[in-house]
């Protein structure tokens, strides 16, 4: 079943066109990744699918609700970290655990504690006193502490220390196992490709890219010297590999599927070095990052 649903989601403010028809589909107990340079358009995507702006065009939909029309039932699914989330400065960590524990019956008191003793954080430092990455972990807490059906977390690891950001991570996944969906915004595409499922690429408001990770694990670069012609590749292979370039007795090829087909034809080239390396998502969003 989709938890998040949208079909030609749009939001243009002026002339300027933040999101371009977005129609896209995260699966309930799905981790999915969503990346992008700045202004490509992902908090635009999260602010509208809580209703906190309207779209210009399209709809979305949370658990089953229109995120225009019943914005207030999509908020009561969802535990939202923004991308700066704000504190109340004069209150301690611990007061502000236990307001926001009081403020929503799904956020559990024992939870948040129990999260920010997890990232090491000082609840009984004044918010105003922590540092930009304790304010994070404490809005962290809060978030992850809430048991919504949906999480959506905007670059969630920001100014973080590697054993914190290795700690949320292992958040994520536990909140995944217990049942609930993520959404994961992140520049950072170790964290992404370590932590999703599937991961869709926006450049420019626009979706240019949706692969699984799976999928993404399975493909390979093979860079191979040959001291003889590579001539055709056989008709069954075809669908899984594609020639990327050929210059001066050197082939990079690019396989989209497992390898073990392609080896026995490997085996048979005219190979004075082969190589063999995984694509790994900073290829992918490389690729699709330079497009003009």
């Amino acid at each position: 079943m989709m938890l998040v649903e949208t079909a030609n989601l749009t939001k243009r403010y002026g002339t300027f066109t933040a999101l371009d028809a977005l129609t896209i589909s995260v699966r309930e107990g799905e981790v999915f990744g969503l990346l992008g340079p700045n202004g490509a358009g992902k908090t635009t995507f999260l602010r509208l699918l809580l209703g906190f702006i309207q779209p210009t065009s399209g709809r979305g939909s949370v658990a089953g609700f229109d995120c225009q029309e019943r914005s207030l039932q999509v908020r009561a699914s969802t535990a939202y970290l923004p991308g700066e989330a704000r504190l109340f400065r004069r209150m301690d960590g611990a007061g502000v655990l236990d307001f926001f524990a009081g403020l929503r019956r799904e956020c559990r008191r024992d939870r948040a504690h129990t999260i920010a003793r997890r990232l090491d954080l000082d609840c009984s430092r004044q918010v105003a006193r922590m540092s930009t990455g304790m304010r994070q972990k404490l809005a962290l807490a809060v978030v992850l502490a809430t048991e919504a059906p949906l999480l959506i977390l905007d670059e969630p690891t920001a100014n973080l220390d590697p054993t914190a950001r290795a700690e949320v991570l292992t958040l994520v996944r536990e909140a995944q196992a217990a049942g609930r969906t993520v959404l994961f915004s992140s520049h950072v595409l170790s964290e992404v490709e370590e932590t999703c499922d599937r991961v869709a690429i926006l450049r420019a408001g626009r979706l240019v890219h949706e692969q699984s990770i799976e999928q993404l694990r399975r493909s390979h670069r093979i860079t191979a010297r040959l001291t003889g012609t590579l001539g055709d590749i056989p008709a069954a292979l075809q669908p899984h590999v594609r020639i990327a370039s050929q210059h001066n007795g050197v082939v990079v090829l690019e396989a989209a599927d497992s390898l073990a087909p392609l080896l026995g034809w490997l085996a048979t080239l005219p190979l004075a070095e082969v190589r063999i390396d995984p694509v790994g998502l900073d290829a992918v969003y490389q690729a699709h990052h330079k497009i003009r």
